[in-house]
């Protein structure tokens, strides 16, 4: 048999030792300074490709489908 505890964990402290489990409700979301639309902090902008005020992806030109 293995060890098992002389004393009952409270809730407390059950809880407290869980305090960084959680579900991450909504993504934090900034502007783009150059389109102004919303976007994750620190990665390049879906809509316009720029980061920190350059083009960073070229979104100009439209993708060829393959076959």
């Amino acid at each position: 048999m293995g060890a098992h505890p002389k004393r009952k964990i409270s809730k407390a402290r059950k809880n407290e030792r869980r305090s960084h489990i959680k579900v991450a409700e909504f993504p934090v979301l900034v502007e783009c300074a150059q389109c102004n639309s919303m976007k994750l902090p620190h990665n390049a902008c879906p809509t316009c490709g720029t980061y920190k005020g350059r083009e960073v992806i070229d979104l100009k030109a439209p993708k060829k489908k393959p076959g």
